[in-house]
């Protein structure tokens, strides 16, 4: 019997301990940085507060489908990094939740002004400027001359050395549309996207993936955030990286907690941590070279200078708004990704 009652006192004491473990403080991130990036968001906020994340890193484009999809029974907590305009089309679609953190006070003009045109839906987080890079071997190997100009990559010597992503997934390569439409005007932007499907080998899903296989010499261009193209010339590999001479636009890397996730207040703590200096200087751990948002984190010297690129007005509110970024879209599939090349 002392047997049987020790057993039953085991069972009720396990019982009994469940509830404080299902209570325990958990966080469903969704990223869309670079892998090496995420992964020390999750393990570092989970080392700072204890707090469980479960980390899934999708470009941009990929996860505003996933909130939008997940809307009615949503699965994520806070969704951190990626171009800023489909996180601001998520704020305009009630997808994501107000929240004024007391780090503001800190940050660069910027990110509030992000934060104010989304009515405190989102925030930016980083900033970094478009262009492209190429492998300045493959370049050589081809003979080809080195462009320093959007319009360069419409030559024809370029066919087949070209690679971007697709706008529908990739907040890089939308941030690409929009740019070549409000530096060209949509009539000759269109044009231009045109001639430039010509010269693509491949539309990649994620925005960093064409200069990474320009690095890996698996293509000559990729049309990325010059901050992309300088990680992979900063890792050893034959990348040149180029501000386009007409000017370029960039974006506001961004973050957003999902309305209604099931764990609100450890969305807002990870809002507050992500917004400190401490936490947004360990970019340069994973050779991340954006432009914090915190006045007082460390950028790298190698980082693009923003203020010697010709940088366009990017319009973030018309251009993440929900109906120009569906319109854009839709004119991109029908009009240009049909073409043969």
């Amino acid at each position: 019997m002392k047997k049987i009652g020790f057993t039953v006192f085991g069972v009720v004491a396990a019982l009994t301990a469940m509830p404080s473990m299902a209570n325990a403080e958990k966080l469903t991130l969704y990223c869309s940085a670079n892998e090496d990036w995420c992964q020390v968001m999750a393990r570092g906020f989970e080392e700072a507060t204890g707090i469980d994340v479960a980390m899934t890193r999708k470009s941009s484009g990929e996860t505003f489908a996933q909130v939008k999809a997940e809307s009615s029974n949503p699965k994520g907590d806070i969704w951190w990094g990626g171009t800023g305009d489909p996180h601001l089309q998520a704020a305009e679609e009630d997808l994501t939740a107000p929240y004024i953190s007391p780090m503001r006070g800190k940050l660069h003009q910027w990110a509030l002004d992000q934060a104010a045109s989304a009515d405190d839906k989102t925030i930016g987080v980083y900033s970094g400027a478009l262009g492209y890079g190429y492998n300045t071997k493959l370049l050589a190997d081809n003979n080809l001359a080195a462009p320093a100009c959007w319009k360069d990559l419409l030559k024809p010597e370029y066919k087949g050395h070209v690679q971007m992503a697709n706008p529908n997934s990739s907040g890089t390569a939308y941030t690409t549309l929009a740019t070549i439409v409000q530096l060209f005007g949509e009539e000759e932007g269109f044009t231009f996207m045109k001639g430039l499907h010509k010269n693509i080998n491949q539309y990649t899903k994620s925005g960093s993936a064409p200069i990474k296989a320009a690095g890996r010499g698996e293509n000559t261009i990729g049309i990325v955030f010059m901050h992309d193209a300088v990680k992979q010339a900063i890792s050893g590999f034959p990348i040149k990286v180029v501000a386009p001479c007409e000017g370029t636009g960039f974006e506001i890397g961004s973050m957003s907690i999902i309305k209604d996730g099931r764990n609100p207040e450890s969305a807002k703590k990870f809002y507050d941590w992500a917004l400190t200096a401490d936490v947004q200087s360990r970019a340069l751990e994973v050779n991340a070279f954006q432009v914090p948002s915190n006045k007082s984190a460390k950028t790298s010297p190698s980082a693009p200078d923003m203020s010697s690129i010709k940088l366009i007005d990017y319009n973030f509110k018309l251009y993440g708004s929900s109906a120009e970024r569906k319109r854009l879209l839709k004119k991109w599939d029908d009009d240009v990704s049909t073409l043969p090349q």
